[in-house]
């Protein structure tokens, strides 16, 4: 499967219409056809089937260059998967791209691939950190969301109790940035700790997290027993809204 093959395939299902509304919503300046996420799906697991890692590398690499929307999607689905041997490349693609993002939704579906080369080898949060220091807020962004596995374990060992530790510092980092998307990750990053440790989600809102934006603490603390935030806090959240923002992939 060549680039232009997999890019024909992707055009011949175009949609105008569809890709004018994407390109209002996405914002993003490049190339949007119409095509729906269940059609990329469907066709990466053809051509996933039948490619070698490195093949799948290669045509990721030059289906994301091509800058249109529905193949960088491809792009990114074409490297998800837990069970990828070898994956330096696929892990050097993944973090090469986190480097231009610059919307969300891209962001998203390549750094959820991404998530599965960082739980293959968690020493590759090393260079994950790096993100964090980046002039590009939406790289920043991609640190909380890659390192999202840690927050969601039932029965994390020692070392990843480390992880969650380090990746909570980076998040206490983030509190004073006001940007929305900023504010909503470390949201997001908390949110889904409450529901594995809840004790130690609510440690992080009565301490660094209590500088967050109002509707981020409210989301933060959604799964948390009622009560768990003291009565001021919570009346402030009550009353407060986000503003109109897209949703990010875990809405």
């Amino acid at each position: 499967m060549t680039v232009a093959e997999a890019l024909g395939a992707l055009e011949a299902e175009a949609d105008a219409g569809k890709a004018a509304e994407m390109a209002t919503y996405h914002k993003a300046p490049r190339r949007y056809l119409g095509v729906t996420v269940p059609q990329v799906d469907a066709h990466v697991a053809k051509w996933r089937a039948k490619m070698s890692v490195e093949d799948r590398v290669a045509l990721a690499g030059g289906l994301w260059e091509s800058d249109v929307h529905e193949a960088r999607v491809a792009a990114a689905k074409l490297l998800t998967q837990a069970r990828l041997r070898p994956d330096d490349g696929a892990w050097a693609l993944i973090a090469q791209w986190a480097q231009g993002f610059d919307a969300w939704s891209l962001a998203d579906h390549a750094t959820i691939a991404g998530q599965k080369r960082v739980v293959a080898d968690p020493s590759r949060l090393d260079e994950v950190e790096l993100w964090t220091q980046s002039p590009n807020m939406w790289t920043r962004r991609a640190a909380l969301i890659i390192a999202l596995p840690w927050a969601k374990m039932n029965n994390p060992k020692e070392a990843d109790l480390a992880v969650r530790e380090r990746v909570l510092a980076w998040a206490e980092a983030y509190v004073p940035d006001r940007d929305w998307f900023m504010q909503k990750v470390v949201a997001w990053w908390l949110r889904d700790l409450s529901k594995h440790d809840p004790d130690r989600t609510r440690a992080f809102l009565e301490g660094p997290g209590a500088g967050l934006k109002a509707f981020a603490r409210k989301e933060a603390a959604q799964y948390l027993p009622q009560g768990a935030l003291d009565a001021p806090q919570a009346e402030e959240m009550a009353t407060d809204s986000a503003p109109d923002q897209p949703p990010a992939m875990d809405d």
